[in-house]
């Protein structure tokens, strides 16, 4: 029998997930699950949030749950994958300050993901210490666990090779082989990341240009009708564009129908489509998607207190792996001085 491989991933709770959470990434955490071949950790990163959202812990205690319960509607299953909360498992900033001292400033500034998550966000001069040294902990997280594979936005690359070169660091530094240099998992070419509702290249909680996984039938219909189109189709006769067209954008996603959304972007490249028609179609196709993870959200908010037993249940089992792991890098650091 093949040994399982440990799969680690996780998301940040600052609100609820989205429909672009659920094709980059959350559909292709429970096909591995359900495969059979790993053993799967699923992080609530709720440390990693406090480094941008310090003064603001509400918004983090909200969301925790919010987030849980998107991942038991998509079909994660306690039953075959951990989900723990990354405060519970101290020993994750035991290893963090390790690691610390590993890399130096220039190598972690030299990190592009940083580099423009800290433009995006507007730090200036100000950035928060821990926002800046974010990756250092996120190498901690996938090591602490020996993750062997994790499943990352194209984005993410630079992270996941900054966790390898702190691994190899690690075991050569202290001559051993504890530690697991992780592979990356990155989706198909142009599916890891969906366009917002108004065009913009990223769809985001922050710019309110999100389709939520939560979001009910009124609520889907009105942000499909408010989705960006082409400003020069004024007239049901005049020719449409389809490229940059967030309607058609989403039907080659979603819908499995090719020929059908081929004959729709041909109808409307020629002239005499409506855009609420198409809008009205791809409700359709969404809400086909999405009523189905709507309801078993819904099943599992009747019983928030079995939810958060869940969280509880994952975060104590994923302790003892922590627990295991740094009794080992402790002994090949010397500082298991008790035995």
């Amino acid at each position: 029998m093949t040994e399982k491989k440990v799969l680690l991933t996780g998301d940040r709770p600052t609100g609820k997930l989205h429909i672009g959470h659920y094709v980059g990434s959350l559909k292709n955490r429970v096909e591995m699950q359900n495969s059979g071949q790993y053993d799967p950790y699923i992080m609530v990163a709720d440390k990693q949030a406090f480094t941008d959202n310090a003064r603001n812990p509400e918004k983090i205690q909200n969301s925790l749950l919010e987030v849980v319960l998107d991942y038991l509607a998509v079909g994660i299953d306690p039953a075959k994958t951990t989900i723990f909360v990354q405060s519970a498992v101290p020993e994750l900033s035991e290893l963090t300050e390790y690691f610390l001292n590993l890399v130096s400033v220039a190598r972690v500034q030299r990190n592009p993901t940083v580099k423009a998550e800290i433009q995006q966000k507007g730090f200036g001069e100000s950035i928060p210490t821990g926002f800046f040294i974010y990756p250092v902990s996120q190498a901690a997280d996938i090591a602490l666990f020996k993750g062997q594979v994790v499943p990352v936005g194209d984005d993410q690359k630079p992270m996941l090779e900054q966790t390898r070169e702190l691994v190899r660091t690690f075991n050569r530094y202290y001559n051993t082989g504890i530690l697991v240099e992780p592979e990356g998992i990155f989706p198909p070419e142009g599916q890891g990341r969906i366009p917002g509702l108004d065009g913009n290249a990223k769809m985001s909680k922050s710019l309110g240009n999100a389709i939520y996984l939560s979001d009910d039938e009124d609520t889907l219909w009105a942000k499909v009708k408010s989705m960006y189109t082409d400003p020069t189709h004024i007239r049901l006769a005049d020719p449409g564009h389809v490229e940059g067209n967030m309607v058609f954008t989403y039907l080659d996603i979603f819908d499995e129908d090719k020929a059908y959304v081929a004959d729709l972007k041909a109808q409307y490249e020629a002239g005499g489509l409506g855009d609420m028609k198409i809008k009205k179609y791809l409700f359709e196709v969404l809400n086909k998607e999405l009523a189905p993870i709507r309801e078993r959200r819904a099943q599992f908010a009747a019983d928030k207190a079995a939810v958060l037993d869940i969280v509880k249940t994952g975060s104590e089992k994923a302790r003892i792996v922590g627990q295991q792991t740094m009794a080992e890098v402790r002994h090949a650091m010397g500082v298991d001085y008790w035995g």
